[in-house]
């Protein structure tokens, strides 16, 4: 019975870590870049767009195609970069404990 209180304290630890966690990914901010820097999307750690810069080189009615495909690209670079981020947070929190392919925490 001791075993299973300690891992009950054990789990509640996490649940305290993880609320920490998303705490934190909430109020971060990463940005994203395409065009060498043109176009910059800063995004929270939930991925939500917070913010999109764009040079105002770009902003020409005959490239408004490319100033398209540059958004996406950058929206992309920090998407990968909030993934990455939320999975080294995870791996803080949990410990490095192996969970199971495909389960998502948050």
């Amino acid at each position: 019975m001791k075993d299973l209180m300690g891992m009950m304290k054990q789990v509640k630890d996490m649940q305290a870590r993880m609320q920490q966690m998303q705490e934190e990914l909430a109020a971060l901010e990463i940005a994203g870049q395409a065009g060498g820097g043109l176009v910059e999307v800063v995004m929270s750690g939930k991925g939500e767009v917070r913010r999109v810069k764009i040079d105002p080189s770009l902003l020409k009615p005959e490239e408004a195609e490319i100033l398209e495909d540059l958004i996406v690209a950058a929206a992309a670079d920090a998407k990968g970069k909030v993934e990455g981020k939320m999975a080294e947070k995870m791996s803080e929190v949990t410990g490095g404990l192996p969970l199971p392919p495909g389960l998502k925490l948050f």
